[in-house]
């Protein structure tokens, strides 16, 4: 483990100076010339800095708004089955889309949401109203996002939450039902405050990647249409850095992404020890 961090995570950050200098690939990352902050700045003076800061910023806001929750209440459903075999069943089933490959994500969305045949615009048909190019348009991207990411990873997320139910005492259950508690109030004073500290946890590494979002699945449902709503830091990186071989400017988009993160990261985890006492670090 000690290894794998040390090629992987901390060797690689020799590479960061590429941001700070005009990478020449035949000089190699030693021997090109230095240019300070020249590629920060040429990025905040970017046309497009503040499309796709606002991009990245708004999928991951809602994201976590609408998607932080939905693991929660699913494990606190679920734990509140009892029939074993139903339980087990309603697990796998909310599991299984996580073990869809992304590329197939994006081809259930084209193929449902198709003008010609999809399944959304044959219901709006068959009411009298017209088809929707719901990929096209830049006003529906968000949503549409959002939503397969609860759909695909909400179900996984409750694995988490019902090993943390499951460490909870018996004993508090049974006591409060002597006491004459009902399901609602063993879940609103047992459950959620059992669960809580996980909880924190998870908002803090979830608030850690607010300008982190990734790249396969908003690269593969975006086009000409919808890239204004639709491009965001890693899908310029990736256009900058691989495509148009600008290794230095995409390097330095990198940094700033990783710092700010790392900022977000760190005052989030100092509000939820004051909060809350339960902190990483």
């Amino acid at each position: 483990m000690i290894a794998y961090f040390i090629i992987f995570r901390y060797f690689p950050m020799y590479g960061v100076q590429i941001a700070f200098k005009d990478f020449n690939p035949l000089k190699g990352i030693w021997d090109s010339p230095w240019v300070g902050f020249e590629h920060f700045e040429r990025f905040f003076r970017s046309t497009e800095i503040l499309m796709i800061i606002k991009n990245t910023l708004l999928l991951n806001v809602l994201s976590l708004i609408f998607g932080f929750p939905v693991p929660i209440i699913l494990a606190l459903m679920i734990n509140q089955v009892m029939r074993v075999k139903f339980k087990k069943f309603v697990q796998t089933v909310i599991y299984a889309p996580h073990f869809i490959s992304t590329v197939v994500i994006v081809g259930m969305i084209s193929l449902f949401l198709s003008p010609r045949s999809g399944v959304i615009n044959t219901l709006l048909t068959a009411v009298g109203m017209d088809p929707v190019f719901f990929m096209a348009k830049p006003e529906y991207f968000k949503a549409i996002y959002i939503i397969s990411e609860i759909w695909q990873h909400a179900g996984w997320g409750t694995i988490i939450y019902l090993a943390a139910l499951a460490s909870i005492s018996p004993e508090l259950h049974e006591s409060a039902v002597v006491d004459g508690a009902s399901k609602w109030q063993r879940v609103r004073y047992i459950d959620i405050p059992g669960i809580l500290p996980t909880a924190v946890i998870l908002l803090i590494l979830e608030s850690g990647r607010v300008l982190s979002l990734g790249f396969e699945k908003v690269f593969l449902m975006q086009n000409n249409l919808n890239r204004s709503a639709s491009e965001v830091i890693s899908t310029y990186v990736y256009k900058v850095g691989i495509q148009q071989a600008d290794f230095s400017y995409a390097s330095a988009i990198g940094l700033f992404e990783s710092v700010i993160c790392l900022i977000v990261l760190v005052s989030v985890n100092g509000l939820a020890k004051k909060v809350t006492s339960n902190s990483l670090w």
